[in-house]
This record gives C-alpha cells, structure tokens and sequence, in this order.
C-alpha cells in the first residue's frame, strides 16, 4: 500500500492501523471472525446493499439489519478449544 507521496507503508503500521489484517500469532478462526463481522458490518452500512438482501430474503429491511447485527457478535460460533503444549 502506498501513501499519496508515492512511499510505501510498512506491514507493521497497516497491522497497527488496521485490526482485521491480524498478526503472526493470530489463529485460523480469528482471521475468519474478523473476516465474517467485517462483511457483516459492510453490508449493514450499505443501504443499497441491505434492502437488495432484504428482497432476495423476503425481510424487512429492519429485521435483516437486527439478524446481520446480531450475527457480528459471534459470526463463526464458538472458538476451538485451545491443547496445552
């Protein structure tokens, strides 16, 4: 990624700056968390985007939001439990 004067912008600042691009450590299920509420949350953001779902759905706009809004809080169920090395 570049910044407007051209220079490139280190992997270790987009990692600070952005907390869905993980880290070195980060699991196979947090990286897929993060990737399920970002969209989730893009979708609720986009009115268009929202209402074409609702139609597709046969929802209310408003009861499809509520059930996406909902969903980010746990988009992939519970974590896997963690072995003791």
């Amino acid at each position: 990624m570049s910044t407007a004067g051209g220079n490139s912008i280190p992997p270790e600042q987009l990692k600070v700056r952005y907390l869905g691009t993980g880290h070195a450590d980060i699991s196979k299920h947090e990286w897929i968390t993060n990737q399920h509420r970002d969209t989730l949350a893009s979708h609720v953001a986009h009115y268009d985007q929202l209402s074409y779902y609702a139609v597709a759905q046969n929802e209310s706009i408003a009861r499809l939001r509520l059930n996406m809004l909902e969903k980010i809080y746990s988009p992939c169920g519970a974590p896997p439990k963690k072995e003791d090395v």
